[in-house]
């Protein structure tokens, strides 16, 4: 190989590299979100250490973002439902299939039953884009992207699982 055909493909190797770490940046680590509004119902995402989207839902749910909260248990073992709050209805469930797909049927299951048009998703940040993906494909009420931080120390594991998670519902899971 000459050194033409050498820089060619380096450049070629940087321009790629560019292009996935700009994808990952904004897909996964700046994706979208929405800051908080008064909504009909607010849902907690499941399967986080420390329950920390239930707890961000409960405090919007405080704060007079809606009185209604549904809480995700999911994970092994499932997540114990937060203690009653005067106020507010906390609903848990534990998603039938246990991942985010499951969850998003849930809730286009409770969009319909309570007739709310407005829902705060509560994710991790790293999963705003596919959870916005996979629940509006189960529901048409507006969806106001609300993230909790992942922690640090999970972040490059949560970034690669949620490439493949990703690929995986544009590709091979495409129906609700």
């Amino acid at each position: 190989m000459t050194s033409g055909h050498r820089r060619w493909w380096l450049w070629a190797a940087v321009v790629v590299l560019a292009a996935f770490l700009a994808a990952t940046a904004v897909l996964f680590l700046f994706p979208a979100t929405n800051p908080p509004e008064r909504v009909d119902a607010i849902v907690a995402l499941g399967g986080d250490k420390g329950q920390l989207r239930a707890k961000e839902a409960v405090s919007l749910g405080k704060a007079g973002y809606s009185h209604q909260i549904l809480v995700s248990l999911g994970g092994y073992p499932p997540a114990p439902c937060p203690a009653p709050v005067a106020g507010l209805v906390i609903t848990c469930f534990r998603a039938d299939p246990l991942n985010t797909r499951g969850e998003a049927e849930e809730i286009g299951r409770q969009v319909v039953e309570h007739h709310w048009q407005s829902v705060i998703v509560v994710p991790s940040t790293t999963q705003v884009t596919r959870a916005r993906i996979e629940i509006q494909r189960c529901t048409s009420a507006r969806l106001v992207m609300v993230p909790v931080a992942d922690p640090k120390s999970e972040l490059a594991f949560d970034v690669l699982y949620e490439w493949g998670a990703l690929a995986k519902a544009l590709v091979l899971v495409r129906t609700c």
